[in-house]
């Protein structure tokens, strides 16, 4: 079943804490086509976000951090001025796991406010 952005941005992570398999490259690619703007390197799937300005930027930040607290799911955060560069990977397993996505679409949908 083709997951959609709002499937995933509506889901909620799963505890991970290894023992499981990380995802395959087709399911990556599958799940990928459902984001926006997100790339896979490295093991990682990669976005960033440009903003007007250094305030909103670190609003961004503090809301992001906000929606991983409550996913028990942390990306790696990269800030600049006016852009925020976001990294998604379970280190549990080091990979992909649908947890990667679920966070990447929920901090689309927070973008889109």
């Amino acid at each position: 079943m083709t997951k959609t952005v709002s499937d995933l941005a509506s889901g909620k992570c799963k505890p991970c804490e290894g023992g499981v398999a990380p995802l395959q490259e087709q399911e990556i690619r599958n799940l990928l086509k459902q984001l926006d703007g997100w790339t896979h390197a490295n093991g990682r799937i990669v976005k960033t976000y440009d903003f007007k300005n250094h305030y909103q930027a670190m609003a961004f930040v503090n809301a992001a951090a906000w929606i991983s607290h409550r996913e028990d799911h942390h990306p790696d955060v990269t800030v600049g001025y006016n852009r925020c560069r976001v990294e998604y990977m379970t280190h549990a397993i080091n990979g992909l796991s649908e947890n990667d996505f679920i966070c990447a679409a929920k901090l689309d949908k927070l973008f889109e406010l």
